[in-house]
């Protein structure tokens, strides 16, 4: 078989720890080749250097039996690599067209790209306006610029990092439709992502990495999702359990609520209501862009409550702030881990302060204990299994997955009465997403009151005691989880009324 790009014994080494050893691995024209590991794996690392972000220590890389070495993004993609990026690289003020001129060494005239976008959009299934702006386009529209930025320069080689994080079931199945024309017109995709049903309905070959080495192959359509999650972690898998509890008193409840968002392309919650009582895991699925991260900063004390009521055991909250509400039990961890969730230059130690500080006894007498403070981080560093070499090291430095666990942790450690957290395992390996969710359970078996946003339905369904849909910033009444099917869940999450979907 002729092979497109061959990598042989690339090694990429950082201070305390090495990204990759000795990886080796080969893509045909027209293959679809997974690459799957734990969150620290070495995913992210080893598709750097394959679009010239990172210059490998040792090794070798060929593109069609030539020597490739990318210095750069731009000598990547004039090798004919193109990367579609999980945090999308967009303006929001800019239209399409300016954002993929933006993007491009030498864009033609507007007018010509305009026609241009038009034109492989509809071919590829990915319909497009070059003039509408981009704060007004769903998660799933502005995924399709990055891809119609890539595809204008006639890639080879085509990388998509957890390309479908922010989909919905309907705009995955249309990015299938368009990555397997691409794959019959002879364009190779190498793909990064957790949901493993996804790879095995999609790709023709995969590589697994754990700790930084490459573990073992495998024909995704012919290997069970459980078997490839095993390889990734060198274990069995285990599956989160719901521990038999009673539910309690109501501890959150929301009343007639109803916030402009603070963002020009954000959307604003009208007239949102629920109770979570103690003990119970509340799920609130919907499409990107529906009100979750208005939802979780009205919850958290971030967005004023001017309209309607957010009471903890009876008392309204409108007037506490965030450090107010954690003092009370009220904690939240939201969707954006780097830059709101965690400082991205701060040491872990420093970002357990940041939110643990009062419920941990972190400070006395406006003096900070480090010593108490770094024992936190340490913590949540070996109850959650974070891959890192210390709680010293920035928390920019972790991987996606490595930092969504500590944040995760730093909340449930410090034993919330009411926890919201918005996409809690937003971009984790299965084993991490498993032990993220039996955390969440456990604290819910325990007699906390668990609100979890997601758009991950299977999550959801799988910890949920009642099920709630946002569409356009209007909730749902929540309903039991038992017995809901996918094709009422999608009545929900499309706005339609309660009558309706009783009687479907």
């Amino acid at each position: 078989m002729t092979h497109l790009l061959s990598l042989n014994g690339l090694t990429k080494a950082y201070p305390g720890v090495v990204a990759n050893d000795d990886v080796s691995l080969s893509i045909a024209p027209g293959e679809i080749h997974a690459l799957l590991g734990e969150n620290g794996a070495g995913k992210s690392t080893l598709v750097k250097m394959i679009y010239g972000l990172v210059k490998p220590d040792a090794g070798i890389m060929q593109m069609n039996g030539a020597g490739f070495a990318p210095g750069d993004p731009r000598a990547a993609r004039a090798a004919g690599v193109g990367m579609v990026f999980q945090h999308f690289s967009l303006f929001d003020a800019l239209t399409v067209a300016e954002n993929i001129a933006l993007g491009m060494e030498t864009p033609p005239p507007m007018r010509t790209l305009a026609a241009r976008i038009r034109e492989v959009s509809e071919t590829y299934g990915l319909p497009l306006s070059p003039d509408r702006v981009v704060g007004d386009l769903s998660a799933g529209e502005r995924q399709r610029v990055e891809i119609i930025r890539c595809l204008l320069q006639d890639p080879k080689l085509l990388i998509m990092d957890e390309p479908t994080s922010v989909l919905t079931p309907q705009e995955v199945d249309i990015l299938f439709e368009t990555l397997r024309k691409l794959s019959a017109e002879g364009t190779a995709i190498l793909y990064i992502s957790h949901k493993l049903e996804e790879i095995r309905a999609l790709c023709d070959a995969a590589t697994i990495l754990r700790g930084g080495k490459v573990v073992g192959t495998a024909v995704p359509r012919d290997t069970s999702a459980r078997a490839m999650a095993e390889m990734m972690v060198g274990s069995t898998l285990a599956t989160p359990k719901a521990a038999a509890h009673d539910t309690g008193a109501v501890l959150l409840s929301v009343t007639g609520l109803s916030v402009s968002s603070p963002s020009a392309f954000g959307m604003s919650l009208k007239d949102v209501s629920f109770d979570v009582r103690a003990g119970e895991v509340l799920g609130i699925g919907g499409v990107a862009g529906n009100g979750q991260d208005e939802l979780l900063a009205v919850l958290s004390g971030e967005l004023p409550c001017k309209t309607g009521m957010v009471a903890f055991k009876g008392a309204d909250l409108a007037r506490s702030g965030p450090e107010a509400r954690r003092g009370l039990g009220v904690l939240a961890a939201p969707e954006e881990r780097l830059g709101h969730a965690a400082a991205p230059n701060m040491s872990l130690t420093e970002n357990a302060m940041l939110t643990g500080a009062a419920r941990e006894g972190l400070a006395r007498r406006g003096m900070l204990d480090w010593r108490k403070t770094r024992a936190f981080a340490e913590r949540i560093i070996a109850g959650f299994d974070v891959r890192t070499p210390g709680p010293e090291n920035a928390a920019r430095s972790l991987s996606g997955g490595n930092l969504q666990k500590f944040v995760i942790g730093r909340e449930v450690l410090q034993r919330p009465e009411v926890l919201v957290v918005n996409q809690p395992t937003w971009g984790v390996d299965a084993a991490a997403a498993a032990a993220i969710r039996q955390a969440l359970l456990d604290l819910a078996a325990d007699g906390s009151a668990v609100v979890a946003i997601s758009q991950d339905l299977d999550e959801l369904m799988e910890i949920s005691d009642r099920f709630a849909a946002l569409n356009e910033g209007r909730l749902s009444d929540p309903r039991a989880t038992a017995g809901l099917d996918v094709e009422q869940i999608g009545l929900m999450l499309g706005g339609a009324h309660e009558m309706e979907v009783a009687h479907v």
